[in-house]
């Protein structure tokens, strides 16, 4: 294995990093004076309404409060945005009558509608299963005669089909929360670690999940080594630690080899972890044999701070980030109001070099079932198990404000500056549009936005995002 960094070496490489990082050229003119800006908010009882359309005018002497927009110095470049097709979500959705989980499925992924275009699924069970299961069940099977995945045939698969056949952009992350029970250290899928006799195994399960999925015209475009590497949740769950040298040496050794042997376009994605892991995933991506694999970094935000994405960017600039977990809880009174707590944490995620979000569970019902974990977890839509009513998140109404207005492709554009409060992130789009979403938390404000020799003045109401668009 190649040599760590000392770390004097890693803050002089960080430091050096930061100083070029992410000059780019800009994808749009600057507006000209009397060029309209579409308006949608969510506040109140308006849900991505259309708001008062505004224009851009000449610049006037420089205000307190303003946000600076600059189109000339862009960053990532944006995968999408989306949530996780777990066993337990495919199920409640499976549930609904045939009309209306067409409806449902149109609202979150037609392009037309959320256009959720970056999702989840699980290898085997996680803890929003209904029971815990992998694919192959029993004594070890290294050979993997045994391997199956007739389990997923009644919902999960039909149901990742029908959305794709919405959306054929879908983008398809797999993570598993455990290798089968004989591969590990306790003989159990619910918690323990994978045994590095069988890492060769295990691989070799990867590659027999992806061809089983392709052969069912499922694609799976990226994976990680597993779901949490640092935590095997007590043994309540399918779980598994998976230390960082065992999982160098399984990416290196083992999965990378055996994805390119097999000719399968995988992606494959580290930690899949806390933001408070960022030293792990720049030590790991040190390795050269692990960097010729791996093309980035999948992070969840339960613990630590998002900047430690761009700490990550900043030592590997060539490895992307994507957030890969985090959704609402059912108990939380503002589950269906909460949007822009969700569009603060949006908007940190972004502003830290992520390429994509994807939340948890796609549906859950209205207790937070089906699942045989200790959390509780909501859905981004609740369909309740009684009359099969849906009901929205918080979540749901934060993520349209991005969703729809931000394509794959767009790159985030600079903007800085504070008023009241207000968060702020800006993208231009493939074609040449641009989308600024503004999420203000407080009592209603007005502010200024800057961009050249332009300006524009918008009033932000109390509890709110507002996207504005054009061209």
């Amino acid at each position: 294995m190649a040599k760590r960094r000392t770390r004097r070496e890693f803050i002089e490489a960080t430091t050096a990093a930061f100083a070029v990082m992410n000059a780019a050229p800009a994808l749009a003119e600057a507006p000209s004076s009397g060029q309209p800006i579409a308006v949608r908010q969510t506040h109140s009882t308006k849900r991505y309404a259309e708001g008062t359309p505004l224009e851009w005018g000449p610049a006037s002497a420089p205000a307190p409060q303003t946000i600076v927009l600059d189109t000339s110095r862009t960053y990532q470049e944006i995968l999408g945005f989306g949530a996780a097709f777990t066993d337990a979500a495919c199920y409640v959705i499976s549930r609904l009558a045939a009309d209306a989980r067409e409806q449902v499925l149109k609202d979150l992924f037609h392009p037309a509608s959320l256009n959720l275009s970056v999702c989840r699924t699980c290898m085997g069970s996680s803890d929003y299963s209904l029971e815990a299961y992998s694919y192959d069940e029993g004594d070890p099977d290294p050979e993997m005669h045994r391997f199956t995945i007739e389990r997923d045939r009644s919902w999960i698969l039909p149901t990742l089909r029908q959305a794709r056949q919405i959306n054929s952009s879908l983008f398809l992350l797999a993570s598993p929360w455990s290798p089968p029970g004989w591969m590990k250290s306790n003989g159990s899928m619910l918690g323990g670690s994978l045994r590095k006799h069988w890492f060769s195994a295990y691989a070799g399960y990867f590659v027999k999940f992806l061809q089983s999925y392709a052969a069912e015209g499922v694609t799976i475009d990226a994976v990680t080594s597993q779901n949490e590497v640092d935590t095997d949740q007590d043994g309540r769950m399918p779980a598994c630690l998976l230390g960082q040298e065992y999982e160098i040496e399984f990416i290196a050794r083992h999965l990378g080899p055996a994805i390119v042997k097999n000719q399968l376009h995988t992606r494959i994605w580290i930690l899949d972890h806390n933001y408070n892991l960022w030293g792990r995933a720049i030590c790991t991506l040190d390795e050269p044999e692990v960097r010729r694999y791996v093309d980035g970094v999948a992070w969840h935000g339960y613990a630590g701070n998002p900047s430690a994405m761009t700490r990550v960017h900043a030592a590997h600039p060539d490895k992307h980030a994507y957030w890969t977990e985090g959704g609402p809880d059912f108990t939380d009174p503002r589950y269906g109001t909460d949007w822009a707590k969700w569009s603060e944490t949006y908007t940190g995620i972004l502003r830290n070099q992520a390429r994509c979000i994807i939340g948890w569970n796609l549906a859950l019902d209205e207790k937070g079932k089906p699942n045989i974990g200790p959390f509780t977890c909501g859905g981004l839509v609740t369909i309740h198990s009684g009359t099969h009513q849906i009901t929205y998140s918080g979540q749901y109404f934060a993520f349209a404000h991005y969703s729809r207005t931000v394509r794959r492709g767009a790159r985030r554009f600079h903007s800085e500056g504070a008023s009241n409060g207000v968060s702020h992130v800006g993208f231009l789009n493939p074609d040449g549009s641009a989308a600024l979403i503004l999420t203000n938390p407080g009592a209603e404000t007005r502010v200024r936005l800057d961009l050249a020799d332009m300006m524009t003045e918008i009033t932000l109401p109390a509890d709110s995002i507002s996207t504005l668009t054009w061209s």
